[in-house]
């Protein structure tokens, strides 16, 4: 059976368990790296998950009252602060604000190692609408080849330290081989079966696009994971929804 591990207002007084810098961002202002601006209308799943009406992490519509997003972005945070903005690029205005009314991160999610970093949030309301749409999700077990076209979305910076951009960015990138993956990252982490690697050095994702999904089409294989501190010296790793995708099915019945 798949383990699921519900928070609830409880959570209110716990905190984030702090990463090391050599290994992670933080939910903070995200960047696409080399990316460019992107429509909503062409990626009409993409949510911003705001904590306390701030932008801290990405998400993505999969159902009518279901989001996706990274375990790393809900744990230690209390669900009477969490808000969804559907059908905007921008992170700010616009669209369709909707509040979270419970969820489920996976009970084997660590946040030394980032691995299980999944976790479904159900709100209260239809997430559907204009530029508001579902994304597909993959079957069960699906591994991304390497090199297969992909494209990941979030807001945020173009470049280190720089301001944050307020319009939705998006850059096309590869799926990394696991084994050349784990190579980049020895030192850092190890990459398991849970994740997959997307893009190069110039060319990834860091603070605050976690959590956002990672593409084939409009399919989602990825979401938002880890990656260097140093976000432009290296892919970025994503949890693998299809290694994880019974547990959404459990999770949200999805």
């Amino acid at each position: 059976m798949q383990r699921l591990a519900l928070f609830l207002v409880c959570l209110l007084g716990s905190a984030l368990a702090a990463p090391s810098p050599a290994r992670l961002w933080s939910r903070g202002n995200g960047r696409i790296i080399g990316g460019s601006n992107a429509n909503i209308a062409d990626y009409p799943w993409q949510l911003s998950f705001q904590y306390g009406g701030s932008h801290i992490c990405g998400a993505s519509i999969i159902s009518s009252s279901w989001a996706l997003t990274a375990s790393h972005c809900v744990d230690g945070m209390s669900l009477l602060l969490m808000t969804f903005r559907a059908g905007s690029s921008i992170r700010g205005s616009g669209g369709t604000v909707l509040r979270a009314s419970s969820g489920y991160m996976h009970a084997s999610y660590n946040s030394r190692t980032i691995d299980y970093d999944i976790a479904v949030i159900q709100v209260s309301g239809s997430l559907l609408g204009t530029n508001a749409q579902v994304v597909s999700l993959p079957s069960d077990g699906y591994d991304p080849p390497g090199g297969l076209a992909v494209t990941v979305t979030g807001w945020g910076t173009t470049y280190t330290d720089g301001p944050a951009a307020s319009t939705l960015q998006k850059v096309d990138i590869g799926i990394v081989d696991r084994s050349t993956c784990r190579s980049i990252f020895a030192n850092i982490n190890t990459v398991t079966a849970r994740m997959v690697c997307a893009g190069q050095a110039g060319l990834s994702v860091c603070n605050g696009d976690s959590g956002g999904p990672l593409v084939n089409g409009n399919t989602q294989v990825g979401i938002v994971s880890w990656g260097n501190s140093q976000c432009e010296a290296a892919p970025g790793v994503y949890a693998n929804v299809g290694n994880l995708r019974s547990w959404i099915r459990s999770a949200a019945g999805v």
